[in-house]
């Protein structure tokens, strides 16, 4: 099975938070597709022929896309792959762009899973990121794609703005418990540079909250999350009733996927590709029937650490049979080895052949991951 996502670079204002490359020049959309068309053409072998699990339209904001637009682009990657009987189809979405209409079009030609960007639900947040919608417009917007037959609907929540109270981010949580979604995806903010925050940071007119309350606001989301029936099933996702992320999932499950529009990445198993991040020489090389992009082969070492860190990061932990059987016996020896006092310390747990993080692992997951990392090919 494999994967495709599709950049949609358009915003219609920037966000100071994101450091995804965007543009607003929403005008050069149908150029844009143009080169998309042809990028699906050039690109129909990348995936071979395994069937498509999943389809991602990210961004960007990929709500600036008409329906019609969708399901052209869908139909163009038919012609050279067959979707999964289950395909997984995902758009994400600002709650301004998803009217009734929309949302009920939007089901209409296939698409059956959203991702719509809250990030807030207070006014305070919502203007300190620039973000266009308000706290109405965010509620009614997860009501009405249910009402329009979105079974699987995510929300995204953003913690660590500088100024969030822990009654602030509870409100948000609380909140974001009530309304009819599915999934949730709640990250920490993060200072990007060339971002405004990142600008803003290092001028002094603003400071990062203290780490103390960064763990606190990550506990509080794992415990309100949980009351309201919601799995942690990935560092940062969570999930009602297994409505785990299928496109998600298959990165953190090693698995082939092809990247479309400007700066997407490809993954073949061997080798990782990027499409150049700007819009301008990407509708350019299109034009010529030339890609664009940067392209790594993987070492047997970059694959195996790539390995550890997407496995570890989940619910399902690390296989050590499946590494083992990948890899070598000298790689899983090394890891258990590397693993060891985290497992003493309760940081890492181990439940038969499968080492996952504990929650207080989940905490300071970063510093596992390093530790966990070969410095050898295996």
């Amino acid at each position: 099975m494999g994967g495709v996502y599709i950049h949609v670079p358009f915003c219609r204002k920037k966000c100071f938070y994101c450091d995804f490359y965007k543009t607003t020049a929403v005008s050069q959309k149908p150029l844009f597709l143009q080169a998309l068309h042809r990028e699906i053409d050039l690109q129909c072998g990348y995936l071979g022929n395994e069937p498509v699990e999943t389809v991602y339209f990210g961004g960007g904001t990929p709500s600036v896309l008409l329906p019609s637009e969708i399901a052209d682009i869908l139909a163009h990657i038919r012609r050279y792959h067959t979707f999964d009987n289950h395909v997984e189809v995902t758009v994400e979405a600002n709650p301004d762009d998803l009217s009734s209409t929309y949302l009920k079009e939007l089901k209409k030609v296939g698409v059956n899973r959203l991702s719509i960007g809250i990030q807030s639900f207070h006014a305070e947040d919502l203007k300190q990121m620039n973000r266009r919608h308000t706290r109405d417009q965010a509620v009614h917007s997860v009501y009405d794609a249910r009402e329009a037959g979105f079974n699987d609907i995510s929300i995204d929540l953003i913690y660590g703005l500088p100024g969030l109270s822990m009654a602030r981010w509870e409100e948000n949580l609380r909140q974001a418990m009530d309304l009819p979604a599915t999934h949730l995806s709640a990250y920490h903010l993060t200072y990007h540079e060339g971002t405004m925050f990142f600008h803003w940071l290092k001028k002094g007119q603003l400071k990062e909250i203290p780490e103390d309350e960064s763990i606190a606001q990550f506990e509080m989301l794992i415990d309100i999350s949980a009351e309201a029936g919601y799995e942690h099933y990935e560092i940062s996702n969570f999930a009602r009733n297994q409505a785990y992320s299928k496109h998600n999932s298959a990165y953190w499950k090693g698995k082939k996927y092809l990247g479309l529009g400007p700066s997407a990445h490809s993954y073949d198993l061997i080798s990782r590709q990027w499409n150049i991040a700007d819009l301008y020489h990407y509708l350019k090389s299109l034009d010529q029937g030339v890609l664009n992009f940067e392209k790594e082969i993987l070492s047997p070492k970059d694959r195996l650490n790539d390995f550890l860190i997407t496995r570890i990061r989940t619910k399902w932990g690390l296989d050590l049979n499946e590494l083992q059987s990948v890899f070598s016996q000298k790689a899983r020896n090394k890891l258990e080895i590397s693993a060891e006092k985290y497992l003493k310390s309760g940081l890492l747990q181990k439940t038969g052949d499968i080492i996952s993080l504990s929650r207080k692992g989940i905490m300071v997951s970063d510093e596992i991951m390093l530790a966990l990392l070969s410095e050898e090919d295996q």
